[in-house]
Order: C-alpha cells, then structure tokens, then sequence
C-alpha cells in the first residue's frame, strides 16, 4: 500500500519529504506490511526534527511524544509498530538505504556518519603525544598559586579545571571542553597555546595553529577573545603571532570544493573549535577527517546549550558524562603529578568502572563562572532552567520585579498580553538609549569610521531573542512593530536598519550571523560591519541579498554572541522548539541584566520541563570505547 494511503486513512503529521523516502523505497523494493514504509517515513522525519536515528524503544514507549507529536496522535500509531523494524526489506546488505542498529533505526548516511567520528575517536585517543618535559612548570607558570598558598594539594580545595584542562590536552590528540557562560574557555584556550607554543619553540618546531568556529559570528568573537585574553599572558610566554580565527566551512572547504569532495587534509599541528556544540553530525565527521591524528584536536562548547540546527547532538552526547567526571585512577594520579589538583572527588565510582572511558579522560568541564556567580539573578535563573527546576523557576518568576524605567533590577519580567503594549516599546528604547542617541549625531554628516564603530558597539549591548520566527511574539512580527514604534521604516532600506549576514558571502568576506548597521556615509547609504580587526568594512546595500533585519533575532542565531541586556521573548502558547536547552541558551546570553517578555507564564514553566532529547548513538560509542 502507497504511503500516501497509510498518512491519509490515520492521518499523521509527515511531511512530503517523508512520504516520498518511503514511497522510493517502496517503489525501488515493495513490502506488503505498511508499517514498513511508515517507519521509513518516520524515520526521515526525524533526521528532519535533527535526530539522527528514529530510537525505537522510545516510539514502543512514548510514541507520540518522542515523535514530537501532541498526544491526541498516540492512538494513531500501531501499537506494534517498532517491532516492525526487524522485519524491513530496506535493512539488508552493506548499501542498504536504512539500517537497523539494536533499538536504533537510520538512515545509512547519518548511520556511516556516526561510525565515522567513533573510529576517528578511537584513533585519536590511542595517539600517544610526547609531552613537555617540563609541563610542571609551564603549568605552573600559566596558573600561579595565591600568594601564601602551600604546594601540598589541600584536600578540600577544589582543582583549577582550567588547569586540569590544559594538563590533558597535553598529553592527547583529542581534548574536549565544556562549560557554561563564563567559565573560561577561551582563557583556557589562550594558556594551552602559550603551553603547546612554548614547548614547541623548544623544539625548535613552530607551532602551527588553526582556530575555527561553526558560524561567522563566533569566530569573530572567538578571534577578539583570544587577542584580548592573550595580553594578559605572563611575559614571555605570548605567541608571537595569534592565529586568526575562521568558520568551520572555510577552514574544511565546505563550499569550495565540489559536492561530495572529500575533506581537505589540514597542514596544522593544533585545532581548536569553538561553539562545538553547534556542530552537527556531517561537520564533525568531516572535520575529524580533515585533522591528521599528528596534530591535537580541541573542541569547546557548552554542552547544555541548543544543538545544531541539522541533524546530530554531537557535543552533547560525547560529555554525556562530564559532570561525574568519571575519570580513572591513572588519571587522577597523572594530574595530581602534573598540575597539583586532585579529582578524587570525580573519580568514577567503584560500581560503574565501565564509565571511565577513554573520552572520559580526555574531557573536562569548567565549573566556575566568571560571568555571574551562581547566586546571582542570571546565574540562579540559568541553573534553575538547566536542571529542569520548574518549581524553583515558578518561585523565581513569582519574586522577580515587573520592568519599569529607572528601575534598576538584574532579572526582571514584563507579563505583557498583547504585541502591542506600549511597555514593550518603552523597554526597547531603554535598552538602546545609548544606539538611538549615537544615531542623532550622525543625522547632521556623513558616519566615520570611528562613529560606525561606536553605532555597533551601542547597537550589541542590548538585544531581543526570540523563541520563534512567526506570531505576534516571533521575530518577523516584531521586527516590523521595533522598526516602526523607533520611528523608522519597516522596509527597504534606511539609516539605521540593523541586519544580519543569514548566508556565508566570501566575495564580501561576510559570513552567516554578521551584524551590520545601515548608515550615511560620504558615498550614501552603506551597511557598516566590524572587519575582526577593530576597523569597519563599508557595504552598498545593494550588494547584499542575504540579509533581514535584527531588531529581533531567534535564540538559535544568537549562540556564539553575547550582550549586557537581553529581552527574552517567549510566545503565548507552548510550541515544539520552546525547551529548556532554549531558555538556558537565551538567558546565558545576557552578561548583566535580563528580561523576561512573558505573555503566559504556564508557557515558561511547561518549557523548564520539556527537554531535548535527540537519538543518536554517539553517546554509547563513547561509553562503549
């Protein structure tokens, strides 16, 4: 039977993709059972939701929801519809077009891209890097002990994971770190160069470094992080020259090569990677490819943070386990010797010796946040959100101060029932007083350089995020009521009408996630982006056709940036997208103060307790290694 039939007579919500997958292989070999070429579909549906496989434990159990469906559709699947699976005729043969691994149904190509980064991990971690003799005191050099400290390692004292993280990257091809907002990632990246930098100067052996990141905001961020972190090395242990960071696409020739060209081998003894948990399945796959096992691999990310938009949880899965540590006894002793911390405390426990993997060794997670301290407002709120507390968020949401002008709060809430509310107006004149007074000045005279820069700088302090792109609460809507409740048009072109790059341009040398501001300039109207290198590069309008404006822009497109003052937008009803991963990723955008544009607060608290969940089988690859 045509699936098409099948999606009629229950009906489901698939898509004509979906459909017509299953009709191919209905076509290419036909199957009498139509719980066949439902699971098909159903399992490119997933791969659409950025799963990588359809987990069929979790459609015999929780059906519906683990599709994403409401429940009123349980009913609509066949209660023995998992069970199917074992019976596919699409599942047999080396070139088969789904395969069936234990509980996990996948397409081949994300199935070939999950073994791929298992075995490229595998061989990374059985690498063996010669590591400085005098690592001790390169360590110790980076991170001075306190003034009056003891050299004996106090038992109460927690280790410095920074240091922790620099000492075991040392020693491998492979180093994962993770950690929330401010907890020193890019710190701890600057010193491991100085560390690896000045090791191989002894050697005699330049080291050759290439940094990168999945969007082009981020490396820029990445890139100026760096050079800000680097002037506060101790003397003589600064690179002489700081790699310049670039996206991901460029660095592995994404768009260069011609489709389905393997990945490019890279000429580097170092790659560090920023926003890994942005990376999706084909990405990390080809980037493993493309670092050779002589050169060591660093991935940083925040593992609690949204996922990439394509299919994969790459990050997630490989720090499954990072918060345990789990890390074995060889190991605890390796940084005990070597770094003078002790991770006893996040030894892995006697009854599961199994989780102290390889990859285990090899991960850290920064604990500390510089950024704001746990029991600040957007800690307190962040942490919340992270554990799934929704009691604590529905406590935290009842004592929060509602915004008003002059009021001075770290976390506040406007509970606005309609997009029109003149607060909300008023919160966002607020919030770029500073923008909106730079732009006054430039009405009188062409923009310099210099005042460009200033309009940008004002312009990243304060941002909207928004949970989706369409409704009254999303971002097309309110990108048109911003522009025009600030006085200025709601389309074309005008002076002042900031926007965001939404596609890689290397002629322009602009990539996805630029912000550029419209301004007068002496030749007329041009868009003004930060050139990486504390300049600006000036743009006819004309020339971009890859933009929209960002008076408001998705939580999806503001990972790898920050601001002092985020307004996080939610929508008045529940939607799919709207997770805690969202809510945690939007919060920990805001540096110093937060907003909270809630229309009903029971869609806050229902998202706290909705959590991604993505399948994939990356996470049992690393706790099977």
């Amino acid at each position: 039977m045509p699936l098409d039939d099948v999606a009629a007579e229950l009906p489901l919500p698939l898509r004509g993709l979906d459909l017509a997958f299953a009709n191919f292989l209905q076509q290419a070999q036909s199957s009498a059972n139509p719980q066949h070429a439902l699971l098909a579909a159903l399992t490119s549906y997933q791969y659409g939701r950025g799963h990588a496989c359809l987990d069929l434990d979790l459609l015999a159990t929780q059906g519906a929801s683990a599709l994403g469906w409401d429940g009123s559709l349980q009913a609509r699947l066949p209660r023995d519809l998992a069970c199917a699976a074992a019976s596919l005729p699409w599942i047999a043969g080396a070139d088969s077009p789904l395969v069936l691994q234990g509980s996990r149904l996948y397409l081949r190509r994300n199935w070939n891209a999950e073994q791929s980064i298992r075995a490229a991990i595998d061989a990374r971690l059985q690498q063996v890097c010669a590591v400085p003799e005098n690592l001790p005191d390169l360590l110790h050099t980076l991170f001075p002990e306190p003034p009056g400290s003891g050299s004996a390692v106090p038992q109460a004292k927690a280790p410095d994971w920074q240091k922790v993280a620099c000492a075991l990257a040392a020693r491998k091809r492979l180093t994962l770190i993770t950690g929330g907002p401010g907890t020193g990632k890019t710190t701890t990246v600057v010193r491991l160069l100085a560390l690896l930098d000045a090791a191989a100067s002894r050697a005699d052996c330049p080291l050759r470094v290439a940094l990168a990141a999945p969007t082009g905001k981020a490396a820029a961020r990445l890139g100026e992080s760096i050079a800000s972190a680097l002037q506060q090395l101790p003397p003589g242990m600064r690179p002489a020259t700081p790699p310049q960071a670039v996206t991901l696409h460029k660095l592995l020739q994404v768009h260069s090569s011609p489709s389905g060209a393997a990945a490019p081998a890279l000429a580097v003894d170092l790659v560090i990677v920023d926003e890994a948990s942005m990376i999706d399945l084909e990405m990390m796959e080809r980037l493993l490819a493309a670092v050779p096992l002589s050169a060591q691999l660093i991935l940083l990310g925040d593992k609690d943070q949204l996922a990439s938009v394509e299919a994969g949880a790459v990050m997630a899965q490989l720090c499954e386990g990072a918060l345990a540590g789990n890390y074995a006894a060889d190991t605890v002793a390796w940084v005990r010797s070597m770094a003078a911390a002790d991770l006893g405390p996040w030894a892995v426990a006697p009854a599961t010796p199994e989780a102290a993997t390889a990859l285990a060794q090899q991960t850290v997670m920064l604990r500390h946040s510089r950024r704001f301290r746990d029991d600040s407002g957007i800690g307190i709120w962040a942490t919340a959100v992270n554990a799934g507390d929704s009691r604590s968020v529905r406590a935290l949401w009842g004592k929060t101060p509602e915004w008003a002008p002059g009021v001075a709060a770290v976390v506040d809430r406007l509970p606005v029932a309609q997009a029109q509310d003149a607060r909300i107006t008023a919160l966002v004149k607020h919030g770029w007083s500073d923008w909106l007074d730079t732009l006054q000045a430039l009405e009188s005279a062409p923009c310099s350089d210099g005042q460009a820069w200033q309009a940008l700088q004002a312009f990243a302090r304060f941002q909207l995020l928004c949970a989706v792109r369409e409704g009254a609460w999303g971002v097309d809507l309110l990108n048109r009521r911003i522009a025009k409740a600030l006085g200025f048009k709601d389309a074309g072109w005008y002076a002042g009408r900031p926007v965001m790059v939404t596609r890689n341009d290397y002629n322009l040398g602009l990539m996805n996630g630029d912000v550029g501001l419209c301004l007068p300039h002496a030749k007329g109207l041009r868009v003004a982006f930060a050139d990486g290198q504390g300049g600006i590069r000036w743009v006819l309008p004309a020339r971009l056709d890859a933009v929209e404006t960002v008076f408001a822009m998705t939580v999806h497109k503001s990972q790898g940036s920050e601001f002092e003052h985020v307004c996080l937008v939610l929508p008045e009803r529940p939607v799919a997208v709207l997770t805690r991963e969202l809510l945690y990723t939007g919060i920990t955008r805001a540096k110093s103060r937060l907003s909270l544009l809630v229309p009903q607060s029971e869609v806050l608290f229902r998202a706290v307790d909705a959590k991604v969940l993505r399948s994939g089988g990356l996470a049992q690859s690393a706790a099977a290694g």
